[in-house]
């Protein structure tokens, strides 16, 4: 039979009874059936149980049911007798077979295959009446299930329109609408999504890298260009009320000793942005929330009250507001009014935020193209959101005290935030922006818009022209840097879409208007700055914003009045509603350390809602680069500025920042092959997708205090330094950052080798006292528990990464350095993997022995490993692997501590602790993070990369205050803040050279 018989004839026979084989007449040597001969003969027969339920003999004799390709033998009979009992037994499966088959419909799911082929009509599928009567409710519910399915089909084809209709304007505006109600989007939104990786974070949508490679493009443009960011993410909260109570509430989440606070002498009166740090009340040093830039409105003759803006990151926004309203006792929430009347407008209104009906409106007919004439209704037009499309139009943005007279304002995606960083920056907006003109003209105009109105007062105009003067006394300026840190600026500018120019240009210093520039002018702004009266702006008034943003002439507007113009390619005449007030915010470059100061200054630009896409298109076509989240990282570190939340892990947003990279390192290394993963036991690396900072600093802590009492520790006592069975003592009080400028200065000056100490001192530390066991002591009984930000840099060959190891070299490898300075540096001796032998071991019993139960068959179970490792010692071999750690005090209890995990745990707690156990990876209770390897450690890097500036690798990270201090009083004078660098995946050492800001 060929093959394609053979497949139809399977499957027509696959729900048929198998063929059955009968032993044949010998077994029956009586030739009896009946009784117990038959009984016997059964029994004594080999047979197997077929998939029919009896005997099938083994013997190739018998009769076979069923067609035979041979002859039957002559000599095979059927037995003369059988038992009825077995005879039944032995064809109730068969019957239950062939009456499976007989019920099976045929491979259609319809009734109308229950019925032979010649009763069979096709009338039938639509008529049930031409049916059996004891088919014809079964057919009726098949009929009605089918008419549901197919109503559900008619709704998903009505979403799934063509993209034609989808690409419409109000289908497109709908669908954005829609995609906003999770994650909110920027005003650049789409032109990001077009060219960059998004990345959903923080409650919105942000651009993370671009989709072209621009690395060292993105620094060049940093280093002598510009680069475009998009901060509108960060949220911005108003303060209003008198200054005396501002002042008051706001002292009590500042401390002087980490700089400037909100009182300081020129950002109250408005000249400059100020940063800070914030805490929760009365709280310094503990129980830090993150940084701050503040801005003051100028004082204003006409009202005693004052105004503040405060920009934070969207991840402590409610948490600094619930700081604020309990310093500033504002408890009772404003409503907002149910339905706002937006400000007067032109053919060009949009409104200023969206309804709930905006959210989730859907066209009423979905299936027609225009509006269903005679319904006497009108569809409204879908609307762009503008500002926070997540927030409920219900919700309160504004509370007020009962108390005094502080009124706290939510102004989250109020206001639009543009980051031009670069020694061109001051260039590209000179370029870009012009000051409102043709003040005469609009003097004369009665209408709505804000500008006419705002042009009628003298005073106001002369302070503009006064504005637009030192606006252009910056392209008298080579670099931004030359200018204050954070002076403020503001200014009323036209529309830049009118003076966009045809092809995308790159922005220079113009030569020939520096030289026009009174050069006593551009002396007295690089010195001075801004005057204080010139940062007055409109942006600062709800009114005018509100305005500006429903005013805003569409660019559809805008092009086909280009097209109607007489001369093409000439400009736009200025319209009324074309005047936008913006602010200018000069951001500060680096200004710690001795290297590269003032590089990555910029200005921030503020604009209201709604212009962010109107001042975006001018600023790229000036030839600007445009970065994202990955730039800002990239920014920080070049400037050695901790970012946030990255480098702050004694704030909330730093914990869940670090838990969160954690997952998605742990994710990304299982994701890999086994054989192709990192064992980071063997190269000593504990915990290498996070850092164990509380740990750290309680084990200096109780290093040092063992040195000073007793000078060396006993193994003994050690036992509580290193924790291996997980009953440590809980910590007394949480880790800290060390930011007293003071303490910093101080440090400063200690980790630089005596050599170096009189290139340049820094401001504010003179006199400094002396390095001694004394002043370290009185330093470290002051600041417990602290970390210390650091800046490494690498002497030799070498690459800094995520979660480097900071150590302690030894006085051996300080004379190594000595004799070489090229020399690569020490070696960490591989490390033994304990739980990959104990689960070798493990295995191969449970191969041998079957009786083990399922639960520990697992392999990689904690509690296999415990088993094992509580009824075997590690052989021989193992001693030689062991690390033993170069600190003196330490070296009795190392080799003590690559088995801490598997032998001191019980089986019970370990298996809660480490519910999964990952192969090259220490399970929870983890041995000392501090001494673990032959090499002490110090700290860890949170970043490190090549660096363009220096040519070699550079890091950022902490380090323990008490460890800091104990090496440092360890190190020869001429070789003081030398350090010793290991990657996680690397068992080599390099030398390197530490760094204390201030």
């Amino acid at each position: 039979m060929s093959g394609a018989k053979d497949r139809m004839r399977h499957k027509k026979m696959r729900n048929q009874p198998s063929n059955m084989t009968y032993s044949s007449s010998q077994e029956f040597p009586n030739g009896e059936g009946s009784g117990g001969s038959a009984g016997q003969g059964y029994s004594r027969s080999q047979h197997t149980k077929g998939p029919s339920g009896y005997g099938q003999s083994q013997q190739a004799s018998g009769w076979v049911r069923g067609r035979q390709d041979g002859p039957v033998p002559r000599d095979e009979v059927l037995p003369k007798y059988i038992t009825a009992s077995m005879f039944a037994k032995a064809r109730a499966a068969e019957v239950n077979s062939m009456l499976k088959a007989v019920s099976k419909t045929t491979g259609s799911s319809h009734v109308f295959g229950a019925l032979p082929k010649h009763m069979r009509r096709r009338a039938m599928s639509h008529n049930t009446k031409r049916l059996p009567r004891r088919l014809r409710e079964l057919a009726d519910r098949m009929l009605e299930k089918s008419h549901h399915a197919g109503q559900k089909e008619k709704k998903e084809q009505s979403k799934t329109k063509s993209r034609r209709a989808r690409r419409r304007h109000g289908n497109l505006l709908l669908e954005f609408n829609r995609r906003q109600r999770k994650n909110k989007w920027l005003e650049t939104h789409i032109w990001h999504a077009k060219r960059f990786h998004m990345l959903k974070k923080w409650g919105y949508c942000l651009g993370e890298r671009p989709t072209y490679k621009c690395y060292r493009a993105s620094y060049r443009a940093m280093s002598s260009g510009c680069l475009l960011q998009d901060m509108s993410y960060y949220c911005c909260l108003e303060l209003w009320g008198p200054e005396e109570q501002l002042m008051s509430a706001l002292s009590r989440l500042t401390s002087k000793d980490t700089g400037p606070t909100f009182a300081a002498v020129l950002c109250v009166s408005g000249q400059r942005e100020g940063n800070t740090l914030l805490y929760k009340a009365d709280q310094y040093p503990h129980q830090p929330m993150g940084p701050a830039q503040f801005l003051w409105r100028p004082r204003n003759a006409e009202s005693s009250l004052r105004q503040l803006w405060i920009w934070v990151h969207p991840t402590i926004k409610q948490e600094l507001l619930s700081e604020l309203q309990v310093v500033c006792q504002c408890f009772e929430a404003v409503s907002p009014p149910p339905s706002e009347t937006p400000v007067e407008a032109g053919p060009s209104d949009q409104p200023s935020a969206p309804a709930s009906s905006d959210l989730k409106s859907e066209p009423q007919h979905p299936g027609k193209k225009r509006k269903r004439e005679g319904d006497g209704k009108e569809d409204k037009p879908a609307k762009k959101i503008l500002g926070d499309g997540t927030r409920s139009p219900m919700t309160p943005v504004s509370w007020r005290s009962a108390e005094n007279d502080i009124v706290i304002n939510d102004l989250s995606m109020e206001i639009v935030r543009y980051r031009l960083i670069g020694p061109l920056s001051h260039a590209v907006l000179t370029e870009t922006l012009l000051p409102a003109t043709n003040t005469e003209i609009d003097i004369e105009s009665t209408s709505s818009f804000w500008w006419p109105q705002h042009c009628k007062n003298k005073d106001s105009m002369s302070l503009h022209k006064q504005q637009a003067d030192v606006f252009q006394l910056l392209k008298g300026v080579n670099s931004t840097s030359e200018l204050p840190a954070g002076c403020v600026l503001g200014l009323t500018v036209d529309d830049p879409r009118l003076t966009l120019p045809k092809k995308r240009v790159t922005a220079a210093l113009d030569l020939q208007a520096a030289q026009d520039v009174d050069e006593e002018q551009r002396r007295d702004l690089t010195l001075r700055g801004v005057p204080a009266p010139c940062a007055q702006t409109a942006l600062w008034d709800q009114d005018v914003r509100d305005n500006v943003t429903n005013n805003r002439v569409l660019e559809q507007e805008m092009n086909k009045m280009k097209r109607e113009l007489l001369v093409p390619g000439s400009r736009l005449p200025v319209f009324p509603q074309s005047r936008v007030p913006i602010l200018l915010v000069h951001q500060a470059g680096k200004q710690q350390g001795e290297e590269r100061r003032g590089w990555g200054s910029g200005w921030d630009l503020l604009l209201p809602k709604g212009w962010g896409m109107a001042f975006w298109v001018p600023l790229v076509y000036r030839g600007v680069r445009v970065g994202g989240l990955q730039m800002s990282l990239k920014h920080s570190q070049n400037k050695c500025l901790p970012h946030f939340p990255h480098e702050f892990p004694d704030c909330p947003a730093g914990v869940r920042f670090q838990e969160e990279q954690e997952v998605e390192l742990l994710n990304k290394f299982k994701r890999r092959p086994p054989a192709k993963r990192t064992n980071y036991i063997k190269h000593g690396c504990l915990a290498p997708f996070r850092c164990p900072w509380q740990r750290l600093t309680e084990e200096w802590e109780k290093i040092v205090k063992q040195d000073g009492e007793e000078g060396k520790l006993q193994s003994a006592e050690m036992e509580g330094v290193i924790s291996q069975s997980g009953e440590d003592t809980p910590p007394t009080s949480a880790f800290t950052v060390l930011r007293s400028r003071k303490v910093l200065r101080q440090l400063s000056v200690w980790s630089k080798p005596s050599s170096a100490r009189n290139s340049r001192v820094p401001r504010g530390c003179l006199p400094t006292p002396l390095l001694n066991t004394a002043s370290a002591m009185e330093l470290q009984a002051q600041w417990r528990h602290c970390l210390v930000w650091v800046r490494v840099c690498v002497l030799g060959k070498g690459l800094p990464t995520l979660h480097t190891m900071l150590c302690v070299p030894t006085a051996e490898d300080l004379q190594q350095l000595r004799k070489d300075p090229r020399s690569i540096g020490p070696k960490e001796p591989r490390h033994k993997d304990h739980l990959q032998h104990l689960l070798k071991r493990r295995s191969k019993r449970r191969k041998a022995s079957p009786q083990f139960p399922a639960s520990e068959k697992d392999e990689g179970t904690p509690a296999a490993v415990n088993k094992d490792s509580s009824s075997s010692s590690a052989p021989k071999d193992n001693q030689d692997s062991v690390v033993t750690s170069t600190h003196p005090n330490l070296s009795t209890s190392i080799s003590k501590g690559a088995e801490s995990a598997v032998e001191s745990s019980s089986a019970t707690d370990l298996s809660d602790s480490c519910k999964e156990y990952v192969r090259g990876l220490w399970p929870e209770p983890l041995p000392s993070v501090s001494s673990h390897c032959s090499r002490v450690t110090l700290g860890w890097v949170t970043q490190g990369d090549f660096s363009l500036a220096t040519g070699n690798g550079e890091a950022l990270g902490f380090v323990s205050l008490t460890g800091l201090l104990h090496m440092l009083l360890s190190q020869p004078a001429d070789q003081r803040g030398s350090v010793l660098v290991r990657n996680p995946t690397s068992l080599q050492y390099r030398y390197a050279r530490l760094h204390v800001e201030a």
